[in-house]
């Protein structure tokens, strides 16, 4: 999910040039006051002169050693490789992959794999890990696991009727600054904004966006029925339209409005709205729908707006350009973990009894809320069953992570 760079849309305003940058500057000036986007809702506010933490040690084991290493198939996810792996030859073949851990190797030595798997036929995906690949556990405790999907929800290409809630198309106005240009101590910080009368401020917020401030740009692709179904198609990225008109339609992430995140469920747990030990993505829209007086200000409370384009093809599409494989694609944090890159899961199944994940999967994704070293958001698919799973997923696992020998 990248967008775009600061000065290309800098210079499709050049007539505001001197205005924006002086804006610019005094924003930098805040952020080196510590008024930087807040913490994701994964993770708690760090003191402002605490050195980062080191990122946890790897250790080699075994292939043989990973949790069901030889009752999984690992053809799904060594299809998957085969199309996302590509990325690794965009990159300086001596380019670390993962800025935390070095043991991950160089693009070079992952597209090196990459040229090699494209021959390899699915019967022979194990014997092609056990030859190319080395294993690596974290010694950290275990992280977050979470889960996501594509809902599929009714809607209409045209307003009318029950159909009134918008998915937009991302605006041009919006304006990505790159902090990280202007002084290293800000490498990896960006801001979006827009530029209202020669000052860069914050783009609209949800309320903003809800109470019309969109409306009448010629941005909305689809008007859906609920707009808790609206809603939940923004948290998880992507989604599915039964279109009134008949047939269907695909859209998919095209940016955000640079707001921060805020997990609603934590302000039904604050109310004493939702037991924590009852919490999940059913829980809260019964709650929405329990409650349609209130349901618009809390959903206000989460500020971020996501901005959608229509899709073709096998879908949905994750943050590194390839169609995701349902129980075998993974969001991560590409801080520690490379897009393109494989991790061997173990985690709980979110159904009681079941047994637990523990098979090989592909990082193909990334997400707002999916900060961390031990962190990850599988992907179940398509539909009601596919939401059920991921809405109740929320367990403490770990992976190993895998690079080539």
């Amino acid at each position: 999910m990248q967008d775009a760079q600061f000065f290309p849309s800098l210079l499709r305003r050049a007539n505001m040039h001197r205005l924006f940058c002086a804006a610019l500057a005094a924003l930098l000036a805040a952020a080196c006051a510590g008024q930087k986007p807040g913490p994701e809702p994964t993770q708690a506010p760090a003191p402002s002169e605490a050195a980062p933490a080191p990122p946890p040690r790897l250790v080699q084991v075994s292939l043989t050693a990973l949790p069901n290493w030889d009752a999984d198939d690992p053809a799904p996810a060594l299809t998957a490789f085969q199309t996302v792996c590509r990325r690794f030859k965009s990159k300086a073949p001596s380019a670390a992959v993962s800025p935390a851990w070095p043991e991950l190797g160089t693009a070079g030595a992952w597209a090196a794999v990459c040229a090699d798997a494209a021959a390899v036929p699915a019967t022979s995906a194990r014997d092609f890990i056990a030859r190319r690949f080395v294993a690596y556990r974290l010694v950290a405790e275990p992280g977050l696991f979470t889960g996501y999907f594509e809902p599929e929800v009714p809607g209409s290409r045209v307003r009318g009727g029950p159909y009134q809630t918008p998915l937009y198309a991302k605006p041009d106005d919006i304006v990505t600054a790159d902090l990280g240009a202007f002084s290293d101590k800000y490498q990896g910080d960006t801001i979006l904004g827009r530029i209202v009368k020669g000052r860069f401020v914050p783009y609209h917020d949800r309320a903003a966006v809800v109470a019309g401030a969109l409306q009448g740009s010629g941005l909305e692709i689809v008007w859906l029925a609920d707009p808790v179904d609206g809603f939940f198609i923004e948290i998880q990225g992507s989604g599915r339209i039964a279109l009134a008109e008949g047939g269907t339609m695909r859209v998919g992430y095209a940016g955000k409005n640079g707001r921060a995140y805020r997990a609603i469920g934590r302000d039904l747990i604050a109310r004493g709205a939702v037991r924590r030990e009852d919490m999940s993505m059913q829980a809260i829209r019964r709650w929405l729908a329990d409650n349609p007086r209130e349901a618009p200000a809390l959903m206000n409370l989460n500020q971020s707006v996501v901005f959608f384009t229509e899709r073709t093809g096998p879908g949905p599409v994750g943050a590194a350009g390839t169609p995701l494989t349902p129980m075998r694609s993974l969001a991560v944090d590409p801080a520690f973990v490379p897009l393109g890159g494989l991790v061997w899961l173990d985690v709980p199944h979110p159904n009681a009894g079941a047994p637990p994940i523990r098979r090989l999967v592909v990082a193909e994704d990334v997400g707002g809320a999916i900060k961390g070293a031990q962190r990850g958001d599988l992907f179940w698919g398509t539909g009601a069953q596919a939401g059920d799973n991921a809405g109740r997923m929320a367990s403490q696992g770990q992976f190993y992570l895998l690079a080539p020998k």
